[in-house]
């Protein structure tokens, strides 16, 4: 429990020091996964690991539960000059560029019941530990460590370097943050072997990446809807193949996070962006400003114009 507490007290101290900071990104959009993501000039004096945490929070009658996840991180580069006189590189380009220098990142996030409920989709006492925390079936707090294993390096490498601004920045981190999640718990509950599947065909790196490159489809076509037959084809890979695969690379099934991902960004595109709700249907690819609403309340458990009231 010391351990977890010093990781959460290194991120907390980290974030609030009078350390120079390079950049933020920060959402308190509600009932959507709110987060911090700061960089910092790495201090000289800064001689901690990486670390990472997850913290459960449990409470009687469904008050006050979360899932946070928090990392602080040193080693990755930025440049000084990016967006300034700086005509060569960018973040991780340009080896000799003389504006590179360390950084101290800080990565906070928090996942409310109603987020992870897309991830609980089984209701059983049999249920591994994953699922009974994400459905918040466990019923004790607590506080573990993180290991930070390659893919949950990864995702932390992407959410802090990417290219992608507006819209498009908002659709991608939405989407890394679950990936996150999904590798947190794996890395952190060694539920199984990160090679081990039990779709056989996984074991297979071609087919990994065409579910992998399925996902990407789905993410550019969040106001295009697509089926599953269009998917498969653009992806080269059969239907059934590709529905189990998806299930068993990232806890859900395409339909869902698909939809997911849909009522993420249209929570963004009302609260962030000041948009009304016809606006957001159109820009979502629904038919009818009523299919929109429908779906947006079954996914969040308000209707689109609740969410400004909150």
């Amino acid at each position: 429990m010391q351990e977890t507490s010093s990781i959460l007290s290194l991120v907390t101290a980290a974030a609030a020091s009078g350390y120079d900071l390079i950049s933020e990104t920060i959402q308190q959009i509600p009932d959507a996964v709110q987060y911090s993501m700061k960089r910092f000039m790495r201090p000289q004096t800064w001689s901690h690991d990486d670390m990472g945490l997850l913290h459960y929070e449990y409470g009687a009658g469904g008050k006050g539960q979360n899932l946070q996840l928090h990392f602080c991180l040193t080693g990755n580069t930025y440049c000084s000059k990016v967006g300034k006189d700086c005509k060569e590189c960018a973040v991780h380009t340009n080896r000799d560029c003389t504006g590179k220098a360390e950084s101290l990142d800080t990565l906070s996030f928090t996942f409310s019941p109603a987020f992870l409920s897309q991830f609980s989709g089984l209701k059983t006492e049999t249920t591994t530990i994953s699922e009974r925390i994400l459905s918040f079936r466990h019923t004790a707090s607590f506080s573990k460590a993180v290991p930070l294993c390659n893919k949950t390096r990864a995702v932390l490498e992407g959410l802090l370097n990417h290219t992608y601004t507006g819209s498009l920045e908002n659709i991608y981190v939405n989407a890394q943050m679950q990936m996150l999640l999904l590798f947190s718990l794996n890395c952190m509950l060694g539920e199984k072997e990160p090679e081990t599947f039990e779709c056989k065909f996984l074991a297979n790196v071609d087919d990994r990446e065409k579910i992998m490159r399925a996902r990407e489809v789905l993410l550019q076509h969040i106001g295009e809807p697509i089926t599953i037959k269009e998917l498969s084809r653009k992806v080269a890979i059969n239907e059934c193949y590709l529905k189990k695969g998806f299930k068993e690379l990232f806890g859900t099934t395409i339909f869902d996070f698909y939809q997911g991902q849909r009522m993420e960004h249209a929570k963004y595109l009302l609260y962030e962006k000041g948009l009304n709700v016809t606006e957001v249907s159109a820009i979502l690819g629904y038919s009818s400003i009523s299919h929109f609403s429908t779906a947006f309340k079954k996914q969040t458990g308000l209707k689109p114009c609740e969410l400004l009231l909150r």
